[in-house]
């Protein structure tokens, strides 16, 4: 398979950089090409861990999510606001040396961080803003104006004409490859959406390079796995790769994690496995040529997204080497191939899964499940695991006992708990690895209730513009009174007027915000009419009829529905949160433990519960897994072969990011990103910066 592959070594002064100074800096997204979260520093480590205390905090002024994980090359510390407006600062001090804010549009998406990439004395951060990649001089922070058009280029521009409307942007680094970028895409996940092609663009020129279909054309193998018409249905899009890449960057092969394709919770219009959806590929990194594949869910219509780049590690089975890729996923599987053939190391099996009643659903028949590593988060739950902690209980255990259970269970107009839930187990986080093949993951044990209903209830009444457009895309999620689902994840609309204005609501609508995306194919007189309708301003008498641009999926999703009680706890008992050390050399686990603590219950003498936890760890070969994550504002350092806490700090706010690490004048520091905000939590500005003392 691999022989028609030509695969050249690239000796490229930014590969010469990363052998010279990797040792010292953190010069890529979560480390290195291999996204392990590994740093060989050990000058902080078991033994003076207890002396470690924070050295710098650096305020962007600009407070809400920050979900970044910094670059430092060169004593320069590159990374991103709340708003997305990119910095640097001297990594030893804190001091901000400049800052970039390409355009006066709000970008309210999250940015998880920056690429860099060298070529002598042209050095330059490459960056999302809104559409766009931009090229910035790393030294000056000015924007390098021979890229694309003035220093930027749209992260449209190999999906086609169809989707110079739609909702583009991007959450996570792009990989680099030689002279090349290859970007992920955060697309819309409901009817309309764009394709989720994976690009590669010339650092230097700004020029398309190649693109990678992920929804097959005809005479493109993967074609057959969907209806013949599949590619040019506007209904049809996403498979997207939100949440980064790998790269070998010896062979030369790209390793790409996908999503589902949208609209997300139904199929009916797309029947068939959908590759290139839910599917780990491996590509020619130069070309964009296709090597192989696995899907590790077939025809998704449960968000079942695989939500963290794979890691590249090597490790020992019968006592050969072998070089492999594993992908984390938010069912709690962990899928491990050989990284040239994509044989599994673990067997996989084809499991029989119930098959949906909706009419015009047609799921598949059966999922692909590894016998090993066993999954690090519960895969079912009983009536028994309910919380014991609600006065409620009893109403908890009816909305159980009513809803459809079971893993890849279908949707339909009955609740169907999912669990583990669309935020992982496994999340954007990712898992850390280090030399000797251990896996380090956290995963979130929260239960989410899903539902459908048939669209009919919206289209057919004769309702005002407004309303009309509010209900068919975004009731589901603010709900028909605007009060949200805040401790789901989405805010009250109640008030937004008086908050936020005209300009603001219009530009959250257009660009989207957090977990919402952006309704950019909404015509500006639609949006000047949701807002209207939400404003109350809009006139009563006004009446018409909004045409369903897809008729073809004829169901509405009803949205995120976290499974909680009345204090707003998870309905389920504990653990909520956990960490694992899995030896993938054998498959088994080396640990587990409870990760973070609400503190109202440690009072009443609960034993740690864990919490939801967004970020991911950092390993180092001090012996230590650094991590935050978790929603009790906590940093935390555990003995990595035992799990053992060994240190923890209060942060300013949660640091739903993960930490890097780095080394200037012989001096290790490890820095961590404390935004808050999300979960309900804190609003936080900072990048907080730890030595020993």
């Amino acid at each position: 398979m691999l022989a028609i592959i030509s695969v050249c070594v690239l000796f490229l002064n930014f590969h010469d950089y990363l052998s010279e100074s990797g040792q010292s800096d953190w010069p890529e997204y979560l480390g290195g090409a291999d996204r392990n979260h590994y740093s060989p520093l050990a000058n902080i480590n078991t033994a003076n861990i207890k002396s470690l205390k924070p050295v710098w905090e650096f305020h962007t002024g600009d407070s809400g999510q920050v979900q970044c994980n910094p670059i430092i090359i060169d004593n320069r510390l590159y990374a991103v606001t709340a708003s997305n407006h990119l910095f640097a600062l001297n990594a030893a001090t804190g001091q901000e040396l400049w800052r970039f804010v390409p355009e006066s549009k709000v970008a309210a998406n999250v940015n998880r961080g920056v690429a860099y990439w060298a070529k002598g004395k042209d050095k330059r951060i490459m960056y999302t803003y809104l559409t766009w990649l931009y090229a910035v001089d790393a030294i000056t922070g000015k924007p390098i104006l021979s890229f694309g058009d003035g220093g930027r280029v749209s992260l449209r521009s190999g999906l086609g004409k169809e989707s110079e409307s739609k909702f583009v942007s991007s959450t996570t680094p792009g990989t680099i490859f030689g002279d090349l970028i290859i970007m992920p895409l955060r697309l819309d996940e409901g009817s309309g959406a764009a394709p989720g092609f994976i690009q590669a663009f010339n650092v230097k020129t700004g020029k398309l390079a190649w693109v990678f279909k992920t929804i097959p054309h005809p005479g493109e193998p993967g074609y057959e796995t969907w209806p013949a018409e599949a590619y040019k249905n506007p209904a049809i899009g996403a498979a997207n790769n939100w949440s980064g890449m790998s790269v070998d960057r010896k062979r030369g092969i790209l390793y790409v994690p996908t999503g589902s394709a949208a609209f997300d919770f139904y199929g009916g219009n797309r029947e068939g496995k959908n590759l290139y959806a839910n599917s780990l590929i491996a590509l020619n990194a130069k070309t964009g040529g296709y090597i192989w594949h696995f899907q590790t869910v077939h025809h998704d219509i449960w968000d079942r997204d695989l939500p963290a780049p794979p890691n590249l590690l090597t490790i020992k089975r019968n006592g050969k080497s072998i070089d492999v890729v594993a992908q984390v996923t938010k069912s709690g599987y962990i899928f491990v191939f050989d990284r040239v053939t994509g044989e599994p190391i673990f067997p996989i099996d084809e499991v029989p899964f119930p098959q949906s009643t909706l009419p015009g659903e047609k799921t598949w028949p059966t999922q692909p499940i590894p016998r090993m590593p066993k999954p690090f988060a519960r895969q079912t739950l009983t009536e028994n695991e309910i919380t014991p902690f609600s006065a409620k209980r009893d109403s908890l255990l009816t909305i159980f006992r009513q809803a459809k259970l079971g893993a890849f269970e279908p949707l339909d107009f009955r609740q169907t708990l999912i669990f583990p839930g669309p935020d992982g187990a496994a999340e954007w986080g990712g898992a850390a690895v280090d030399k000797e093949g251990i896996i380090y993951v956290n995963s979130n044990e929260m239960a989410w209730l899903f539902s459908l209903s048939p669209k009919t209830e919206v289209k057919t009444k004769a309702l005002s513009t407004g309303k009309s457009l509010y209900l068919n895309h975004c009731q589901s999620c603010h709900k028909s009174d605007f009060s949200g689902n805040p401790q789901s994840g989405y805010p009250a609309l109640i008030g937004i007027r008086e908050r936020l204005g005209r300009t603001i609501t219009t530009s959250l609508i257009t660009n989207g915000k957090g977990m919402m995306p952006g309704f950019s194919q909404i015509s500006d007189a639609d949006k000047q009419s949701i807002v209207s309708y939400i404003f109350g301003e809009e006139k009563q008498e006004s009446s018409a009829v909004v045409k369903d641009q897809y008729p073809d999926v004829p169901y509405r999703f009803n949205g995120y529905n976290k499974f909680l009680d009345e204090k707003g706890y998870p309905a389920i008992s504990p653990p909520w949160g956990t960490l694992s050390a899995i030896d993938l050399n054998t498959g088994e686990q080396v640990w587990k433990i409870t990760l973070g603590e609400i503190k109202e219950l440690s009072k009443k003498g609960i034993p740690a519960t864990g919490t939801e936890n967004y970020g991911g760890p950092l390993v180092t070969a001090g012996g230590l897994l650094f991590i935050a994550a978790t929603k009790d504002n906590t940093f935390r350092a555990f003995e990595k072969k035992s799990g053992k806490l060994l240190w923890e700090y209060p942060l300013p706010a949660s640091g739903f990011a993960t930490p890097s690490t780095y080394m200037v004048n012989g001096k290790q520091y490890i820095v961590i990103a404390c935004g808050g905000t999300k979960l309900g939590m804190n609003k936080g500005d900072s990048y907080v910066a730890f030595a020993l003392e």
